[in-house]
Parts: structure tokens; C-alpha cells; sequence
């Protein structure tokens, strides 16, 4: 499994001092957000990132005089356009913080804390190949899943912290307890399955309203299939609005699991800018 830029640090932490560079808080147009992060080390290298260019320069720049014996303001305030040459415009305050060795276990727990307030929350119905290849794809984004199969034994051993799986019998009874704002995407091994998820998705829509995407795999003629199925069940055409079918950002050809993934990867990242703005 790759590392993460949280156990890069915390693994060179073990035995030299590094540099933490926080951005504090931002105003306009800014690369990264607050709570982004930027390890630095002695020989110039990095974990995480604060946004790249010239911004990113001088935070090394700055972090390695630290290292080298030079005190570091607290904070700093960039002015992107005007200081550093980038085009953004905005200002960033970036926070400077000395890490000894050894210094791990608070800052592993404060760091994956950050991390997750800006993770979107993801929930997958499906263990097949094509669920395992959208976890895969989803590795290095900003998001958190609640993936839920009804056969426990399709999941891996080896899921990163962000991945929460769940064998629920029968599958739709976890929609109940999906996090408020989850994107969901339904693709379980079986046609009765999917139709029994999206119908409980429709329905706590229509008791919360807080289930803002409802995805569900397949071609156009299973939806028009799955749209009468679910009139029969009393579901008006305003609410089978919210579900799209199929998936994936218009445009991506190819049925390969791969291919799917990264389709519906670039889907849920523009459900999170829309969620932003």
C-alpha cells in the first residue's frame, strides 16, 4: 500500500528534527486550503504540500533555515500576486512549527484530524471488481468511504483509515446510518440489491434531505427499468431526479473497471467544488 505524506513524516520523525508548515488561513484565491500542511527535512525534502510554485519555495526555503539554526516567524503572510509572482492573487498565512524527534503520536492524531474535516463523505454499495477499483482511484482524494457490501468476505485486509467497510444484511438497511452529505454510489452484485438501495436513498431523501447524490451503475436502459419500478413504489418524478444513471463524467469511454473508476472519481470531485461554491 503507498504511504501517506502523514506516515512519510512521522517515519522520518523517528530519527531528525522537520519543520511543519500550516496554512493558517487564506483570503481570495488561494492553491491550497486551511488546514493544508508541508513537512520539511534538513535535505530539502518534503511530505505533503502547501499548494507548489513559488509559494511552496520559499516555505522550504524557510523551513530549512529553521533546521539550520535560524529562528522562524510563527507565521508568515504571502501575498501571492504581488510578492511571489502568482497568478492566484490571494494571501496565505503559512504557520512555521519546529518538530523534534520522536514528536509523533499527538501530531499523527492531530494531523489525520485536520485531514478529515475536509474529507467528503463517500458511500459505496458494491465489493465487485468495479467497487474495489473506485476505492483504489479514490486513494489519494479528499474523501471518506462507508463502503457496504452484503457478503463480508469481498472486502481486503489491507483498507487505508479512510475506508470504513460494513456487511450489512439485508445491504439497504446502512442507508439509515450513512453520514449526512454522503455521495452514494450503488453498483452491489445484484439488480435487487441496487433497487432496494436506491429506493432507501429515495426514501431518506424524502425524510432528511441529506443525501445530495445518489449514483447508480448500469445503462440507460436499467434506469428507465428501475424508474417504473420505482413509480410503482410511489416515488415521484422530482425525487427519481436526484438519481443519476449512469455514472461517471460524461464523455469516458470503456467498461474496464479502471476506466469506470476514474470516470466516477472526477464525478465525486465535482460534486465537492460544486459543495464549495
Amino acid at each position: 500500500m503507498p504511504t501517506s505524506a502523514i506516515d512519510r513524516l512521522i517515519e522520518r520523525l523517528a530519527g531528525e528534527r522537520a519543520v511543519l508548515v500550516s496554512v493558517s488561513s487564506t483570503q481570495g484565491s488561494v492553491p491550497r486550503e486551511a488546514g493544508a500542511w508541508m513537512a520539511v527535512f534538513c535535505d530539502g525534502a518534503t511530505a505533503g504540500t502547501v499548494g507548489g510554485g513559488n509559494l511552496e519555495f520559499e516555505a522550504i526555503a524557510i523551513g530549512r533555515r529553521a533546521l539550520a539554526g535560524e529562528a522562524a516567524p510563527p507565521t508568515r503572510r504571502f501575498a501571492l500576486g504581488p510578492s511571489l509572482g502568482q497568478c492566484c492573487g490571494g494571501i496565505v498565512h503559512l504557520r512555521f512549527e519546529l518538530l523534534q524527534p520522536a514528536q509523533t503520536g499527538p501530531l499523527r492524531e492531530r494531523l489525520e484530524a485536520a485531514e478529515d474535516l475536509v474529507r467528503m463523505p463517500v458511500a459505496l454499495f458494491g465489493g465487485g471488481h468495479v467497487g474495489h477499483a473506485i476505492v483504489d482511484a479514490l486513494r489519494p482524494l479528499p474523501v471518506r468511504v462507508h463502503w457496504i457490501d452484503s457478503r463480508d468476505e469481498v472486502f481486503p485486509t489491507d483498507l487505508p483509515r479512510w475506508v470504513c467497510a460494513e456487511h450489512s444484511t439485508p445491504v439497504e438497511a446502512a442507508v439509515a446510518d450513512l453520514a449526512p452529505g454522503s455521495r452514494v454510489l450503488v453498483m452491489s452484485f445484484s439488480h435487487a440489491e441496487d433497487l432496494d438501495i436506491v429506493a432507501a436513498c429515495l426514501q431518506r431523501r424524502r425524510d432528511r434531505v441529506d443525501l445530495p447524490f445518489i449514483g447508480l451503475i448500469g445503462s440507460k436502459s436499467k434506469w428507465a427499468s428501475f424508474r417504473h419500478r420505482l413509480e410503482a413504489r410511489g416515488f415521484a418524478e422530482a425525487e427519481l431526479a436526484a438519481v443519476t444513471s449512469p455514472i461517471g463524467v460524461p464523455g469516458v469511454a470503456g467498461k474496464e473497471p479502471a476506466v469506470i473508476a476514474a470516470a466516477v472519481a472526477a464525478q465525486l470531485m465535482q460534486q465537492r467544488s460544486a459543495a464549495k461554491t
